[in-house]
């Protein structure tokens, strides 16, 4: 699995929080036209605050984060800080500076956790490590983090826009983690450790079992169990294969394997709905 991250979001927007906070930004933004030194003398809070709005719908997002962070700085705890934190998250977020959104984000809910922008700053979080996550070869860390952001969404706000996309990209998350046992378990077939591949590809089985990887796993765990001698395990592993995913390509080569070892899994039987994997015998 691929993950292709940088493509935004279509509810990270400006507009949207601008809507989101009730922000009416017209009417002072021109008062500072042409400015784009960030001097720290103490100005009108509101020709601060415009001069980042205006420095994000020119996409200079760390010009905006600097202003919004002067406005929090300047007058904290006002209702103009209140606006600038999440704004501020936005456009770390654009930067890239994702340490610096999640921190904001964090520092909005903290101050304001009954606000009703709270669910977008928790799904700005979300997002800020689900555009991290690495591909399976590498450290999982921020996968983990992103599952975790994603989950709470569903738990707090799940009739939500976000928890919506928050159940899409978990699926696809697991999908990802899945990925990573998988890959480590094949090395370490590779290596004729199949012992720990086992406990690798069980994990799949256990944890991500919906997602794309099943039916490599329960292959795979018929390989394993056939180079440690234990042809029990292997045909019972083949027949749940040919269980749940009779018509797949896996369970072709399970079935092949199995047979050219002078084994044969149960015959399966009729194809059954999608849905969670059914164990044949005791696991």
């Amino acid at each position: 699995m691929t993950f292709h991250l940088r493509a935004r979001t279509p509810a990270l927007t400006a507009a949207l929080i601008a809507a989101a906070l009730g922000m009416s930004l017209a009417g002072c933004a021109h008062k500072d036209k042409g400015k784009t030194d960030l001097s720290y003398q103490e100005r009108p809070v509101e020709l601060i605050y415009a001069t980042g709005a205006q420095k994000l719908d020119q996409r200079q997002w760390s010009e905006a984060a600097q202003y919004f962070d002067e406005v929090e700085r300047q007058h904290p705890y006002s209702e103009w800080a209140r606006r600038s934190i999440l704004m501020e998250a936005y456009a770390d977020y654009e930067s890239n500076k994702y340490d610096d959104a999640v921190s904001a984000a964090e520092r909005f809910v903290s101050l304001y956790p009954g606000n009703p922008s709270a669910p977008y700053a928790y799904y700005l979080k979300a997002v800020c490590y689900w555009e991290q996550i690495a591909d399976v070869t590498r450290d999982q860390g921020d996968t983990q983090q992103a599952l975790a952001a994603f989950r709470e969404i569903e738990k707090r706000y799940p009739t939500s826009e976000y928890a919506v996309d928050a159940k899409l990209k978990i699926d696809m998350i697991q999908d990802q983690l899945a990925g990573k046992e998988m890959t480590v378990g094949r090395w370490y077939l590779r290596q004729d450790m199949p012992i720990a591949a086992i406990g690798r590809f069980k994990t799949v089985l256990d944890k991500y079992q919906t997602t794309s990887h099943a039916p490599e796993a329960l292959y795979r765990l018929v390989e394993a169990y056939l180079t440690l001698g234990l042809r029990d395990e292997a045909v019972r592993d083949g027949a749940v294969l040919g269980y749940n995913y009779p018509g797949d390509h896996w369970y072709q080569q399970a079935y092949a394997l199995l047979t050219s070892r002078g084994l044969k899994p149960s015959a399966p039987p009729k194809p059954k709905p999608k849905g969670q994997l059914t164990r044949l015998g005791k696991a």
